[in-house]
């Protein structure tokens, strides 16, 4: 059973980076996801969603329809014309299919940032902890909605306020070396 996972971030940036992370990780094969989804909130309030799974079905099933139309017309004649009709066919039928992450609860995660805050979406086969949290715990953010256990969901949340800890500490860090070399100058 694939475990649902949608983190939230402040900006943008965090969130393509976290998302884009996932692809190494997977390429590490430390991770493996039944399928992934990125939202953002644009300047006009308007929700862009980048999906992984249903993308792939949908060019697949495209294909495939094209491939059996252009077949079918060649035996019966007019392979060409055959071949767009079972083509757009089979398209139009692929625009309701809704595979992986539901599409609703993209759409309304996404309606519920704030300008410029972004969103992932995981389904999450299987994970090598140790190797994956911290390279997530990079990014930050905050964990929206898990079907985790109490207790990984915990773990998982401590992680990625770590990085908001770390950013705090090198901050007051840089604020001293600052007040030091100003002192230093005076």
């Amino acid at each position: 059973m694939s475990t649902l996972i949608a983190i939230t971030y402040d900006d943008q940036q965090s969130g393509s980076q976290a998302f884009n992370e996932l692809g190494n990780l997977q390429k590490q094969q430390v991770l493996k996801l039944e399928d992934a989804a990125f939202a953002v909130k644009d300047e006009k309030g308007k929700v862009k969603v980048t999906q992984t799974l249903e993308k792939k079905y949908k060019g697949t099933v495209t294909t495939w329809g094209f491939f059996w139309g252009f077949l079918i017309g060649l035996i019966f004649g007019g392979p060409l014309f055959w071949g767009l009709f079972t083509a757009l066919l089979s398209r139009l039928f692929s625009k309701g299919t809704d595979l992986g992450i539901d599409n609703q609860f993209i759409k309304d995660v996404g309606n519920s940032l704030e300008i410029g805050g972004s969103a992932i979406f995981l389904l999450v086969i299987e994970a090598t902890e140790d190797k994956v949290l911290p390279e997530m715990a990079k990014f930050g953010g905050h964990v929206y909605q898990t079907s985790l256990s109490n207790e990984d969901e915990e773990k998982l949340r401590h992680v990625l306020e770590q990085h908001d800890e770390v950013k705090e500490a090198a901050g007051a860090h840089l604020d001293l070396e600052d007040a030091s070399t100003d002192e230093a100058a005076a």
